[in-house]
């Protein structure tokens, strides 16, 4: 008897939550604090490494540029009137200025630098600024390859441009490289959080995929997404998508693929027998998750899944493995694609990658090594020529397609966990998924 009282703790602790998620009041001090190492620290290496000494970040606002966004202070929701952040980098001196062209201090760490009594005219005071400094290069976000590096609008280049003596026209330059670096490169304290932040996301899964939230044969896939939509807001947290579930049973077809969504049956009863899965993800402190687990549900007298399928999710590892070992420092997206595909069907495998960046978005900026629809690789600068950098988060997005005899059909074993790329190699943010959770889960049996 106590043994089982021993199990049923067990069973219920799985179901609780091991990280605390802490409040608004504290949130906002971490991200001031992330904040101002990111722009001490990090910023003026990531300058010195793109070759740019001036960085202009120009957004108005309700229509900020992506990576304004990730420099606001807590506080600040979004940006205010018209915004211009100006960082400066004396590598000699060993300087960081970080000055805002605007009405008020932005945050502790970039001072307002204009006084509109003295200088009623914000352009003219920029120019000021740039002309006390001489820059060689004046980086302004414009990009064709990298959407989130593309964020200065026609109307603020044309006014720069209006404002800035013609001398200085020559020394404008894409911030691509640098406002990449950016948003995909992660701080030591990051980690620490977005070690937390991806456990949270597999205790949300898990509790979803259980029968707390799931009665065979009366629950939908619909139902279930809700429900891990709503979980997220009354943990006060956000998704940046909404999740799907769906699942493979024996007397489907594989319809279409995974991501073509109108070939996804929705509303579907969970049945026992079924093999069910999950695209979901969360966004805390600024950072973001996205994860696909599976789920068996068992059929009565079952304690465990079937082999088949334990064997099937042990061949998605094994194309994880593949990935993960061909991601290489300096490599390029696509060379990362192509060997990997190439070892793992040389394997016997079926696979198909569609890894990307995760950090401050969910399809962030970095290295692209696939996606669902360009198995041949991804022809713009992110995949083609953009090249892995250590200090980065991905979401190992794949899946890998297994013939099942018992259910004479193909299924697709469709994985995806946070990863991180740092100068020791690869390594999974918080593990990765290498045993089918079930519902129910298996509870100790009463004696006779």
């Amino acid at each position: 008897m106590k043994n089982f009282k021993l199990l049923v703790v067990l069973f219920i602790s799985t179901l609780c939550y091991s990280q605390q998620i802490v409040s608004e009041k504290e949130r906002a001090q971490i991200v001031d604090e992330i904040l101002e190492e990111r722009f001490n620290v990090l910023l003026p290496e990531l300058m010195d490494k793109t070759k740019i000494d001036m960085w202009l970040v120009i957004s108005r606002e309700y229509n900020e540029d992506p990576v304004i966004k990730t420099m606001l202070p807590a506080t600040w929701l979004n940006a205010r009137r018209r915004t211009i952040l100006l960082f400066y980098r004396d590598k000699t001196k060993n300087t960081i200025e970080k000055l805002a062209v605007a009405r008020y201090n932005v945050g502790k760490s970039i001072v307002s630098a204009w006084e509109k009594e003295k200088q009623p005219n914000q352009w003219k005071r920029l120019v000021e600024l740039i002309e006390e400094r001489k820059p060689k290069t004046i980086a302004l976000n414009f990009s064709k390859d990298h959407n989130i590096a593309d964020g200065l609008v026609k109307t603020d280049y044309e006014e720069l441009l209006a404002a800035l003596p013609k001398k200085y026209h020559s020394k404008i330059t894409s911030a691509e490289q640098l406002a990449v670096r950016w948003i995909e490169t992660r701080t030591a304290r990051e980690m620490v959080i977005y070690n937390q932040l991806v456990d949270i996301t597999h205790d949300i899964i898990a509790e979803a995929f259980s029968e707390k939230v799931i009665t065979p044969g009366f629950t939908t896939t619909t139902d279930v997404e809700w429900w891990m939509r709503q979980k997220v807001t009354d943990l006060g947290l956000e998704t940046w998508f909404h999740p799907t579930v769906d699942v493979q049973r024996t007397s489907d077809e594989l319809v279409g693929h995974l991501y073509s969504f109108s070939g996804r049956p929705e509303d579907m009863v969970i049945m026992p027998g079924d093999l069910v899965h999950c695209d979901f993800g969360i966004t805390y402190l600024r950072l973001n998750t996205d994860c696909q687990e599976l789920a068996y549900v068992l059929k009565p007298n079952e304690t465990k899944a079937p082999q088949f399928l334990v064997d099937a999710l042990k061949d998605g590892n094994k194309v994880q493995d593949f990935l993960t070992n061909n991601m290489i420092k300096g490599r390029t997206g696509n060379e990362i694609l192509a060997k990997s595909l190439k070892e793992a069907k040389e394997a016997g495998f079926k696979p198909a990658i569609y890894t990307h960046p995760l950090g401050l978005y969910g399809h962030s900026a970095g290295t692209t090594i696939g996606m669902w629809d360009s198995q041949g690789g991804v022809f713009k600068d992110d995949g083609e020529n953009y090249p892995l950098n250590p200090n980065t988060v991905y979401a190992i997005e794949l899946n890998t397609t297994v013939n099942i005899p018992e259910w004479k059909r193909d299924i697709r074993i469709m994985l995806e966990e946070a990863g991180f790329y740092g100068e020791d190699g690869f390594r999974y943010v918080n593990g990765r998924q290498t045993n089918l959770l079930l519902i129910p889960r298996v509870k100790p049996q009463l004696g006779q």
